[in-house]
């Protein structure tokens, strides 16, 4: 019986015990009464002695009232926090070294200076009842050996994944530790992914692996985490190695669009070094601060922004650190320019997909104004569409992003996407055209026509070339039956059938929070969760999501 459904007893077995305790204590009187002949005593009690007996009696009921109270005041603390748990975000470890543990505490701290409750816990306390009371998870798990679980989830691979467990309400993330050298990489973590979508779990986002405590693979699970509670601007762990590259050109996409207006940025390194990385990689942007808001930071502290301060091993003007930074309060006082510095925290880095090839002699990304609830443009956006100007230097980094790596030359690919998530697809579509990869097909969905089909001149003619065997738009304001992209890929439900049975790889770059899992339903829809999972496993299913 689970502790949920033993509850209400526990309020009852303190009455049901004194009740019966009570009878007894009347079966010894009567008992007892009928030894005696005539009067029980020669002579009445005195009044004293009354009071006395009926001072025992109201003692004795409310102390069975006290007991009483205590056990429902624990019950109600019990449900409260049992309610408490409930709705707080679970981080949860599988460490052989501690360092699985110590990545769990880094996930926590960063949720909860984000606004969120957390609650530890390392994955052998969990058992299939509490596992099912939870309804959000983040899983830290690392591989051992040759693919085995770390020793402390033994117990629960043997006794919980060996089950059928309902978690439908569960909402899940795992980070799998391993290293590429061993054949078995991350496997446990892949292991553990397969077994909570196989209970009905959904992912909040997709696994993300980490090979050698790989630091651009830990900043990516920070990116997605930071996506939870209020604060979404929480620091990096540890601060990418930046490489300055300057803006080139940026170019409005959409004007007059019912969404955000979306901008093609070209960069290129200051250096004017090798280009080198590959369709599916991501570039890390360090954001700044728009330099009126740090004048203006400057002027209510009353502090001179030429100043020279140290700040991460290097001598810089005060202004340029603020630009890098969170700030404290302004009304805190600060007498010296090296103190205030003292006080900032580095602004986290932001991820886009990189929309070009090396061959195209520079990084060009697809970047969507994003605002803020005041108003005020986001973090990363607000500088690449706004502030930042042409010429202007950004800190960059190209983080590989291997398992959105293209398959082969031979093995034709459908490429599904929406609004920016474009960026990542229109790479492979460039990557491939040299290699004579012709059997693609791009299904793409935004608002309107006229306004968001971005490089729509680029994709008709590589249509027209024979790049594109298919073309599928999906315009969700234009009216007509295919809205959304998922729409239009119901509609061609044959086709995906027998894409995917000619070898098709499903690359899928996007919004997280609507078009992916939706697309994901409906290729369940057409294909069976069997099939779908067993293209995953064979990596002709990838997600660059967001």
């Amino acid at each position: 019986m689970s502790k949920a459904s033993t509850t209400p007893l526990r309020g009852i077995a303190p009455l049901f015990g004194n009740a019966l305790v009570m009878l007894l204590l009347a079966a010894c009187a009567w008992l007892l009464a009928g030894l005696h002949d005539g009067d029980w005593w020669q002579a009445m009690p005195s009044a004293a002695r009354g009071y006395a007996a009926a001072a025992s009696v109201l003692a004795y009921a409310a102390l069975v009232g006290a007991f009483l109270y205590r056990a429902r005041a624990r019950d109600k603390t019990a449900q409260s926090r049992a309610v408490a748990t409930r709705d707080a975000m679970w981080v949860v470890h599988a460490s052989q070294t501690g360092f699985a543990m110590e990545l769990a505490d880094m996930t926590a701290a960063s949720l909860r200076r984000a606004g969120v409750a957390v609650q530890r816990a390392g994955l052998e306390h969990l058992d299939a009842a509490r596992l099912q009371g939870i309804e959000r998870a983040m899983f830290v798990v690392s591989t051992t050996g040759e693919g085995d679980p770390p020793d402390p989830a033994m117990g629960f691979v043997r006794q919980v994944m060996s089950q059928t467990l309902a978690l439908e309400t569960l909402q899940y993330a795992v980070l799998a530790l391993g290293d590429r050298e061993y054949a078995q990489f991350c496997a446990f973590g892949h292991q553990l992914d397969d077994w909570l979508r196989h209970q009905g779990a959904k992912p909040l986002f997709d696994l993300v692996e980490v090979d050698n405590a790989d630091d651009s693979a830990l900043r990516h699970w920070q990116h997605h985490i930071g996506q939870f509670g209020d604060d979404t601007e929480v620091p990096d762990w540890s601060a990418p190695r930046y490489e300055a590259w300057r803006l080139r050109e940026r170019v409005e996409l959409n004007p007059g669009s019912l969404g955000g207006p979306a901008y093609h940025l070209v960069l290129a390194p200051e250096d004017g070094g090798l280009l080198v990385w590959t369709a599916g990689d991501i570039a890390e942007i360090g954001p700044q601060h728009a330099r009126e808001d740090v004048d203006r930071f400057l002027h209510r502290t009353g502090m001179d922004g030429s100043a020279r301060v140290h700040w991460q091993g290097e001598t810089r003007p005060l202004a340029t650190v603020l630009a890098l930074c969170h700030w404290p309060d302004p009304a805190t006082a600060f007498t010296e320019a090296q103190a205030l510095a003292d006080a900032c925290t580095p602004l986290p880095h932001r991820e886009y997909s990189i929309a070009s090839t090396p061959a195209d002699g520079a990084l060009h990304l697809l970047v969507r104004l994003m605002r803020r609830p005041d108003g005020t443009p986001g973090l990363g956006s607000g500088w690449l569409c706004t502030h930042a100007r042409p010429g202007d230097a950004v800190a960059l980094r190209i983080r590989r992003n291997p398992n959105f790596h293209a398959p082969a030359a031979d093995t034709p690919m459908i490429l599904i996407g929406n609004g920016t998530g474009l960026a990542g697809l229109r790479a492979h579509l460039k990557a491939r055209a040299p290699a004579g990869a012709t059997r693609n097909w791009l299904l793409f969905g935004e608002r309107q026509r006229t306004r968001d089909f971005f490089h729509a001149e680029e994709l008709l003619a590589w249509q027209t070339q024979g790049l594109l065997e298919h073309l599928d738009l999906a315009f969700s304001r234009d009216g007509g039956e295919h809205r959304y992209v998922q729409h239009a890929l119901l509609a061609q439900a044959d086709r995906v059938r027998r894409w995917i049975d000619e070898g098709a790889a499903l690359y899928v770059c996007g919004s997280l929070a609507g078009m992916a899992p939706d697309v994901d339903a409906t290729l369940r829809r057409i294909l069976g969760d069997e099939r779908i999972e067993a293209l995953r496993a064979d990596g002709r299913y990838r997600r660059d999501v967001y």
